[in-house]
């Protein structure tokens, strides 16, 4: 079985991107399941609305994840509560709308347990992630009561996300990390069996500042006044991993970097 995860979506240029490609290239891949992380998909280039969201169903998408961002467009608080193939991390301050894991059933009746979390390190206050990461662990278990698990791990240091992956080695198929909008050339399988890339960086256009315009992040740094973030809107690379799963196992055979299109290199 292979499984798309694509990192944070920014912006326009990142949700069409989405929409012209990703279809077909589920079709010349043969992918079997998509994940995006949508949290920076509105138009300002924080937060996910009803619409990109639904625009990520109708392309292929079968989960979108989300980070700190999750509250930033109000209207999704409704949303996510009726709509359980949109996650929030698993570990915020409860009560908040929505969950952050889910089993999904495919065609084929394979189960599919998607896990997003979020760091502590540089983050908005959210409860302690390996605290919350073990318990989850302890309730659920791989081939017992799911055949494969994703973990999309939301934050800022690479130590944090690299000790999760490890934490998760052997219990999940994926762990991959988001968040910084940039790619880490270190997809690799774990001692025992899981997948696992720091971050998958970010769907958007990269002649930016993480997807934002270049211009106006450098002026932002150079403490100009009022100077507001928006997303650049150049042409946009999709990133992320693209992972073979052994059904018999719920671990992973393969992993590769997924770029797609636009200012960085296309690896596959």
């Amino acid at each position: 079985m292979k499984i798309l995860f694509l990192g944070d979506v920014v912006g326009i240029s990142g949700c069409s991107k989405i929409k012209n490609n990703l279809k077909s290239e589920i079709e010349k891949k043969q992918i079997d399941f998509v994940i995006v992380n949508g949290e920076n998909s509105a138009a300002p280039g924080v937060g996910l609305t009803e619409k990109t969201c639904k625009d990520f169903f109708h392309s292929g998408v079968n989960v979108i994840t989300t980070g700190n961002h999750v509250w930033d467009q109000k209207d999704i608080m409704s949303y996510i509560d009726k709509e359980n193939r949109l996650l929030r991390p698993y570990n915020l301050f409860e009560p908040s709308p929505g969950k952050g894991f889910e089993i999904y059933k495919t065609s084929n009746n394979i189960n599919i347990g998607v896990l997003n979390l979020m760091g502590n390190v540089f983050m908005k206050k959210c409860d302690d992630v390996f605290e919350v990461a073990k318990k989850f662990l302890e309730k659920n278990s791989l081939k017992k009561d799911y055949d494969l698990l994703i973990v999309d791990f939301h934050g800022e240091i690479t130590s944090e996300k690299t000790a999760i992956g490890h934490f998760f080695d052997g219990k999940a198929t994926l762990v991959v990390g988001t968040h910084t909008h940039i790619p880490t050339n270190d997809a690799r399988i774990l001692k025992n069996g899981t997948a696992y890339q720091t971050d998958a960086g970010m769907c958007g256009d990269y002649d930016s500042v993480i997807g934002m315009n270049k211009e106006n992040s450098i002026n932002k740094f150079l403490k100009e006044s009022s100077i507001k973030h928006f997303p650049a809107t150049g042409d946009a690379t999709l990133s992320g991993v693209l992972v073979d799963c052994d059904l018999k196992t719920g671990l992973s055979i393969n992993i590769e970097s997924y770029i797609f299109g636009g200012q960085l290199k296309n690896t596959l």
